[in-house]
């Protein structure tokens, strides 16, 4: 496919799943337009929204310490849902799963969030050995999607301790208003457990003895299905807008921004700012900033203007390359000969996709059809 552009946002043929219409509008404005009629509440509304969410999640932990549990990273999407659920008057437990990678403005607006809020913190400590081995896997593998190792032991922590403290609701930030949009070949499902083991059987040499783990099936039953542990995402209850979000809290919290997307992790920075635009010719800012614009909250040229600035400043590229390939044992000639080398696909390898996707539709036609009986 030669090169496009989409004439209203900044997608392009990078993702090579693209589509146009006639007139050059992407499959993915298509999409936003869709997702954000759903998203869309005047101000009485995100009230009565949150008012029958908060009456749900007190009803249902009814005599227990916790009214839910909240994975907190001190990003923008779960700082602000712990400043909502505080203004909700809920009782949360707040979880951070800490994997090694936490930059300091990261820690401590989680301190910020826990003073102010009062809510009570529980950090799980994944094991770095382990972790690190599971991370220079999926690094060796070539497969894109290498944050699906966090993401899926976050996940899979907050379940897991949301029945050991007897919390029958986990709340998300995950929001349709500025995560819409991401190509499917940009990333991989976070729940693909079986991939998870696979990548690491074929790459890794430390058993996974601690790393937080539950499978597709158990995490679809919870986030789909509502079955055991139930899965809340509040701020697509809400008129979400992320700028509008970090304003409040910095005057709240006095909460600090970090800089991009997710890059209250520095892993993620580099992941993002360098590891995918080399080896995978992707760039997420053409997503992040084209959410934002298609959200209202950003003009075209704003967006345009943050996209020509260069990724990375070569003094912080130099620093965060050396950190990296230190933190995680690489050789620089190591390091360089898996950038270099062909990207390969997840499902190269086992993959739990076979089976999950046609039991997700039909769960989902279920779903509808026990919502009908209510």
């Amino acid at each position: 496919m030669d090169y496009q552009k989409c004439k209203n946002c900044f997608m392009d043929t990078t993702d090579t799943d693209i589509v146009f219409d006639r007139s050059g509008v992407c499959n993915h404005c298509h999409t936003a337009k869709r997702l954000l009629a759903k998203v869309s509440f005047d101000e009485k509304q995100s009230t009565q929204n949150l008012e029958r969410l908060t009456k749900l999640a007190k009803e249902a932990n009814k005599g227990y310490k916790y009214d839910a549990i909240l994975g907190i990273s001190g990003g923008v999407d779960s700082s602000y849902l712990a400043y909502l659920t505080h203004q909700m008057g809920l009782n949360i437990l707040l979880l951070h799963c800490d994997n090694g990678w936490n930059s300091r403005i990261a820690v401590e607006n989680i301190k910020k969030i826990v003073d102010k809020t009062g809510f009570d913190l529980e950090t799980n400590v994944l094991n770095w050995k382990e972790f690190r081995d599971l991370q220079r896997s999926f690094i060796q593998a070539g497969v894109i999607d290498i944050e699906m190792v966090t993401d899926h032991a976050n996940r899979a922590s907050m379940f897991i301790a949301a029945k050991k403290n007897n919390i029958k609701y986990v709340v998300s930030g995950n929001n349709y208003s500025t995560e819409h949009g991401m190509p499917r070949s940009w990333i991989w499902n976070k729940r693909d457990l079986v991939n998870i083991k696979a990548i690491h059987k074929e790459f890794g040499t430390i058993p996974l003895r601690t790393y937080p783990k539950l499978s597709s099936l158990k995490l679809l039953a919870h986030t789909e299905l509502g079955i055991g542990v139930k899965y809340m995402e509040p701020l697509n209850n809400i008129n979400f807008k992320k700028i509008e979000a970090m304003e409040q809290l910095k005057d709240y919290f006095g909460w600090e921004y970090y800089g991009g997307k997710h890059y209250e992790s520095e892993f993620t920075k580099f992941y993002q700012g360098y590891i995918l635009p080399k080896k995978f010719n992707v760039d997420k800012r053409k997503v992040h900033l084209s959410d934002l614009m298609r959200n209202g909250e950003i003009s075209y040229d704003e967006a345009k203007n943050e996209l020509e600035k260069e990724i990375y400043s070569p003094v912080l590229l130099k620093r965060d390359y050396e950190y990296f390939l230190k933190k995680l044992s690489f050789t620089k000639d190591e390091f360089e000969a898996i950038m270099s080398a062909k990207p390969c696909r997840h499902d190269a390898y086992a993959s739990d996709k076979v089976y999950i996707d046609p039991l997700k539709k039909i769960g989902k036609i279920i779903y509808k059809i026990l919502k009908l009986k209510q």
